[in-house]
């Protein structure tokens, strides 16, 4: 069985193909910065790599290109679409509408689209990614797998917000967090590495890219997550502010004459590292300017940084300890700086890294970078939330 696994992000669209016999991945592929300047697409197979270099204003330009990959005569794997047996589609919000994958349909879209204020960023893209695949593959079956179902463990004194019970009640306002699929997959392969259970390890997994989230996960069950009711809370991000005071933003949205909803856009879209810098939401455009002089991006990068490690602290009190701590995503797998700001000044909790073994380049496996005092273990654990989504859509049919 052939599954295709479709991965949109903010700002990326990341795929698979995956042979579910052996779980081997036939092709895959990244379109980076989409909708920002210097766009491409990376595709995979059969052991080479090709690079397409092509503006992708938005999610549908970037599905065509993927689809054009995997058929084509040279990089492609597959005849033609009928070669693939199902799609599962990466969903980020589902309110409490959907616990668990579902089957995509017009209802299901339907209902995904009435859940796009939740997930701005996000669900609008994942729903241009299902109708570009429906339409090249009409009668093939396809799953939404949702970023906020391992997240459903999470306690009431955790997930609630203080407002008005009857409004909980009426509205379904509460924290949800996201990326679960990923949280789910590194805090797993976390215990596989140390040799234990997840039910016998305390970790903190720290998705850090141009969306990022911290999840504490205590016993193999998210009991806490930065994200809440949309992704557009906790740590700063890419062009999303994270935490901020309401009255702040109602401040400036009088000051700026915003509405509400023009006051959401602009916290979702011209706020977090690229607002702070002026230079960018890529990490790798801060860490350069940064070395250049610049210090809005040098800020930027602190305070990043710093939102981070408050996590990392808080959800270590949370869980009365940490025994391993992750870093994932882009920024997480390849930005030493953040992870050594993250980690550094933390001899309370018996924290160290090896910062010669955080400066190595990425290859693409689990990199231990545990100092050799610390009582915590550090990793890097290069995050497949693709395989997540394949299995679950795979258990779904």
């Amino acid at each position: 069985m052939k599954v295709l696994v479709i991965n949109s992000g903010s700002s990326s669209l990341k795929y698979q193909l995956i042979d579910m016999e052996t779980e081997g991945v036939l092709a895959k592929g990244t379109c980076e910065r989409i909708g920002i300047e210097g766009s491409k697409l990376i595709h995979k197979a059969n052991g080479k790599e090709w690079v397409v270099e092509k503006a992708m204003p938005d999610h549908t330009v970037a599905v065509s290109l993927v689809l054009t990959a995997l058929t084509d005569k040279e990089a492609g794997v597959i005849s033609s679409m009928q070669d693939i047996d199902a799609v599962g589609h990466r969903a980020v919000a589902s309110g409490e509408v959907f616990k668990k994958p579902t089957l995509v349909t017009d209802e299901s879209i339907a209902k995904m689209e009435e859940l796009c204020d939740l997930a701005p960023l996000h669900n609008p893209a994942a729903i241009i990614g299902v109708k570009a695949c429906r339409a090249a593959m009409p009668k093939t079956p396809m799953a939404f797998v949702f970023d906020t179902s391992f997240h459903f463990t999470m306690p009431d004194y955790a997930y609630m917000y203080p407002i008005a019970y009857e409004d909980y009640e009426k509205y379904a306002i509460r924290r949800y967090g996201f990326h679960g699929t990923s949280h789910k997959f590194v805090s797993q392969e976390a215990a596989k590495y140390l040799n234990k259970s997840p039910e016998e390890i305390k970790v903190i997994t720290c998705h850090l890219g141009n969306g990022s989230s911290i999840t504490a996960v205590d016993k193999g069950k998210s009991i806490d997550t930065s994200m809440g009711f949309t992704p557009l809370a906790g740590v700063p991000m890419g062009t999303r502010s994270g935490d901020i005071d309401p009255a702040a933003a109602e401040y400036l949205a009088k000051k700026e004459g915003m509405n509400l909803s023009e006051a959401l856009v602009y916290l979702n879209k011209k706020c977090g590292v690229a607002g702070i810098s002026g230079v960018s939401s890529d990490f790798r455009d801060l860490t350069a300017a940064r070395d250049n002089g610049n210090k809005r991006a040098a800020l930027a990068l602190d305070m990043f940084s710093y939102a981070c490690k408050k996590y990392v602290g808080a959800y270590a009190a949370a869980m009365n300890g940490v025994d391993c701590i992750v870093f994932t995503a882009g920024v997480g797998e390849n930005t030493p700086c953040v992870r050594e700001a993250i980690c550094e000044n933390m001899q309370y909790l018996g924290l160290e890294i090896d910062k010669e073994k955080n400066l190595e380049k990425n290859n693409g496996s689990i990199r231990d970078i545990t100092g050799k005092n610390s009582k915590v273990k550090v990793l890097i654990i290069p995050t497949n939330e693709e395989l997540v989504i394949a299995r679950e859509t795979v258990e779904l049919l």
